[in-house]
């Protein structure tokens, strides 16, 4: 299975890729280009680095569910990896916005194409995407999901890696990835190859 590998293998072939979420107003869809690692051992930024808790619970459960969580009243979501019992998970920081644009755009209360899918708020929002989604099975392919997007491909040299952002601990672990030159990634752009 695509999720039940290392949460960095997965974080980084998780870049390209299409998240696509269908709701009654109709489908939205974006290329994700921004990604962060949290590591099951040895990462004090990981939810689960103090053990299990009913916010971290999804964390612990079965690869390729998707772990959301709220902070300062806003949405994160994420992708659990790695084997049942092994805490870990990939943020998605960004998307490229493809498909439902001006869905995205009235849920967003924003025309700017640049400001919909920036951060992993602005993310959920232009998403429908909320806490009603933890552990919801991303390989089911019915509501919310993750494809392979046929008419993009991510060469070695298109993936850069830095530290990740608007964390307390761990910083220096270079574990956020994203899609170099591409103007929805979220945060700075200093890199190294990754």
């Amino acid at each position: 299975m695509f999720y039940d590998r290392s949460v960095v293998q997965v974080a980084r072939e998780l870049l390209g890729k299409r998240l696509v979420r269908k709701t009654d107003e109709g489908v939205t869809s974006g290329r994700i280009v921004e990604v962060e690692a949290y590591k099951a051992v040895r990462d004090r930024a990981c939810h689960a680095a103090r053990g299990r808790t009913r916010r971290n619970a999804t964390m612990f459960g079965p690869p390729g569910h998707a772990y959301v969580y709220t902070i300062h009243a806003r949405f994160c979501f994420n992708v659990v990896t790695q084997p049942e019992g092994e805490p870990s998970a990939v943020l998605v920081r960004a998307v490229e916005p493809l498909d439902g644009i001006e869905l995205m755009k009235h849920r967003r209360s924003r025309d700017k194409l640049i400001d919909l899918t920036r951060g992993p708020a602005r993310l959920c929002e232009a998403m429908a995407l909320d806490t009603q989604h933890d552990a919801f099975d991303l390989t089911q392919g019915d509501y919310l999901w993750i494809t392979e997007d046929d008419t993009f491909q991510v060469k070695r040299s298109h993936i850069a890696c830095s530290p990740r952002i608007g964390i307390s601990s761990a910083q220096r672990l270079k574990l956020r990835y994203f899609l170099r030159g591409n103007n929805f990634v979220s945060g700075p752009r200093k890199l190294s190859h990754a």
